[in-house]
This record gives C-alpha cells, sequence and structure tokens, in this order.
C-alpha cells in the first residue's frame, strides 16, 4: 500500500479539491459593472452565474454523501476552463502564467 501522500484522491476528495482550485482562480465576487464591460463576447455575470450555481450545487450533492464519478470531475473542469477561457477574452482575469 502507498504511503498516504501519494495516493490518489477519492473523487469526493478529487472534487472538492478541483472546487477550491476553480474557487481560488475564478473572480466571483467581482460587482456587475466590473463585469459587463465594452466587447464582452459572452455574458461573464451569466457565466459566472451559472459556475456558481454548479459548485453550489456539488457541494451540496457531497455534503449529503454522494460520490461524483471522473465524468462528473471532467464535465466540471471542462466547463471552469472554457469559462476562464471567456473571462481571459473579455479582459477579466489573465491568462494563466502570466
Amino acid at each position: 500500500m502507498s504511503p498516504p501522500s501519494l495516493r490518489k484522491p477519492d473523487t469526493p476528495e478529487a472534487m472538492r479539491r478541483l472546487i477550491g482550485e476553480i474557487r481560488r482562480r475564478i473572480p466571483f465576487d467581482l460587482s456587475e459593472k466590473q463585469l459587463c464591460r465594452d466587447g464582452c463576447n459572452a455574458c461573464s455575470l451569466k457565466l459566472l452565474e451559472y459556475l456558481s450555481s454548479e459548485l453550489e450545487n456539488w457541494e451540496a450533492r457531497l455534503e449529503s454523501g454522494e460520490k461524483p464519478g471522473l465524468a462528473d470531475l471532467s464535465q466540471l473542469a471542462r466547463s471552469a476552463r472554457k469559462i476562464h477561457r471567456v473571462l481571459v477574452k473579455n479582459g477579466i482575469v489573465e491568462r494563466d502564467g502570466e
């Protein structure tokens, strides 16, 4: 058996970590004025509301004992990446690594 620090997390723990990472990287606390600028190619406000509701939904499901599958993890990660790309294009956040 691997030492605890080297073992892979179970899917609920992986989902909690993913949610934490998304919350750290995406600015959910910006005002509507900060989000709604000239030249939006998608509505940042609506995308953030959608992603926030997805995170809250998964937090509640995890709290009730539900175990997400790998497909659930992939779907949430994919949605967050796409929304992050739109936020970069809209000038809300900087591209990762910049």
